[in-house]
């Protein structure tokens, strides 16, 4: 369904009118977005304000994966481009610039802040977040990088690092208007060779609806070589439920995109749906029931000889209040939602067709962190998801094999296409980015997290919400 006010934003005349009359209508930016499939170098000749630290072990590997992406770095507050900048770009016969002597806008800002240490120090963020902040172009990326809290060694160190999600959430909130984004990444120390994936993910237009978020990258999954860039998904068999549409169709899509074989699962009576999404992509339709009794073996049957990514997309809400809901609404959005999700990933591991450097998304949801009247069922489910990614994650971690979630918000699908239009409206403005997501935001988020390049990411929940103002 369209976006009424979406469409009226794209006007520019319209647009000017509404903010020069003052009128209360809110007037989402169009967002940058792209399917196209990776590049060696997506930042080529992007201009990227770095500022922070940048001489610590961080910095040398911000310089490295921003040079090696093709961006043109502009230092902020330095009189010489510091080496973990400047030798990379030698390297690769690229110039470091002094941020003073730009003119103009900015498309991207990293901040390096993994040297704050203790309250005091976070007047950095303002000395450099302050002159820039008007600067930031339309469809902006934020990326700030710190330290775990957890792994702070004082008290003073643990709240300067807790803080920077307090700050980034905020920096989301204030240019979401402007379709740009904010985002935080935690790096545990040694982990910082894990940056390069997630820092192309943030910058880039496949994260345009995920916003507000952290991420930690860590030690935690073995891996055995560097991750390649493009075609990162070559020679992959990946696994996809709820495939015949929506989110599941295009993260078929999407991963296929990238040169992973498809397995697209759907019910027996979604056979042409799911037949087709198959047929596009060069894939393989499925068809399996999630909650029958055979669900397991008819799963290893096609995923004879293994399968390296698992998508756990398939999904129902049977919602009514909790007085008014009967037992068997209960059971089945309890068992699709959850149990099945366990009980094929507990056959898949015990028969070995899980690989070692695997992935497994599961689907969970902003209702299953924030709660929802009429979805009890639905939100333990999805709750659920949250804490069983983490107990899976740790288990599999030595096989190199990283588990995780993503968690939508507002997505413009058949579901919210029935909602009451006050309720619908209401959804799509709840956020930082004024507008619901597509199913090709959830799609390029999964198909990150099953990439080589998200090594460092398990255990977690990846909201992809537009920095919805509901939830934790």
């Amino acid at each position: 369904m369209s976006d009424f006010l979406l469409e009226l934003s794209a006007n520019p005349q319209i647009r000017r009118l509404v903010q020069s009359a003052g009128l209360p209508l809110p007037m989402p930016a169009q967002l940058e977005r792209t399917t196209e499939p990776r590049a060696e170098r997506p930042l080529q000749h992007v201009d990227v304000l770095v500022g922070g630290a940048l001489d610590g072990a961080a910095g040398r590997a911000i310089g490295r994966a921003l040079i090696e992406a093709g961006a043109d770095p502009l230092v902020a507050g330095a009189s010489a481009p510091p080496a973990s900048f400047a030798e990379p770009a030698e390297a690769f016969g690229r110039q470091v610039r002094d941020a003073e002597t730009h003119e103009g806008p900015i498309a991207a800002l990293v901040c390096d802040a993994t040297e704050i240490g203790r309250p005091a120090d976070l007047d950095r963020l303002y000395a450099l977040f302050h002159p820039w902040m008007k600067r930031l172009g339309r469809s902006a990326r934020v990326v700030v990088v710190g330290r775990p809290p957890e792994d702070a060694k004082t008290p003073e160190a643990a709240a300067a690092a807790g803080a920077l999600e307090g700050f980034v959430r905020s920096v989301a909130k204030e240019i979401g208007r402007r379709g740009s984004t904010a985002n935080l990444l935690r790096v545990e120390s040694g982990a910082e060779g894990r940056l390069a994936g997630p820092l192309r993910f943030f910058l880039s237009p496949r994260s345009a609806f995920v916003t507000a978020q952290p991420l930690t990258v860590t030690r935690a999954v073995a891996a055995e070589r560097e991750a390649p860039f493009v075609r990162p998904l070559a020679g992959k068999v990946a696994l996809v439920t709820g495939a015949a549409r929506g989110i599941g169709a295009a993260t078929a899509r999407l991963l296929a995109g990238e040169g992973a074989r498809v397995l697209c699962l759907d019910r027996p009576e979604d056979d042409q749906a799911v037949s087709e999404v198959a047929h596009a992509i060069g894939g393989q339709a499925v068809l399996q029931d999630i909650t029958a009794p055979d669900a397991a073996a008819g799963i290893l049957a096609a995923c004879a000889g293994g399968v390296d990514v698992v998508v756990h997309n398939a999904g129902i809400t049977r919602d009514k209040t909790l007085a008014k809901m009967t037992e068997e609404q209960w059971r089945l959005a309890v068992e699709v939602n959850l149990g099945a999700v366990v009980r094929i990933d507990g056959e898949l591991v015990a028969a070995g067709a899980l690989r070692a450097g695997g992935r497994v998304i599961c689907l969970s949801s902003v209702a299953g962190i924030a709660g929802n009247v009429g979805q009890t069922n639905y939100a333990a489910s999805k709750a659920g998801l949250v804490a069983y990614v983490r107990h899976r994650a740790a288990e599999l971690a030595g096989d190199g094999i990283a588990v995780n979630a993503i968690a939508p918000g507002f997505i413009e699908t058949r579901l919210t296409e029935v909602m009451p239009f006050m309720i619908r409206e209401g959804a799509r403005r709840l956020s930082a980015l004024g507008q619901g997501g597509q199913s090709e935001d959830v799609g390029q988020a999964i198909t990150f997290l099953a990439t080589p390049g998200s090594v460092g990411i398990t255990g977690q929940v990846l909201r992809v919400c537009g920095g919805a103002l509901v939830g934790a």
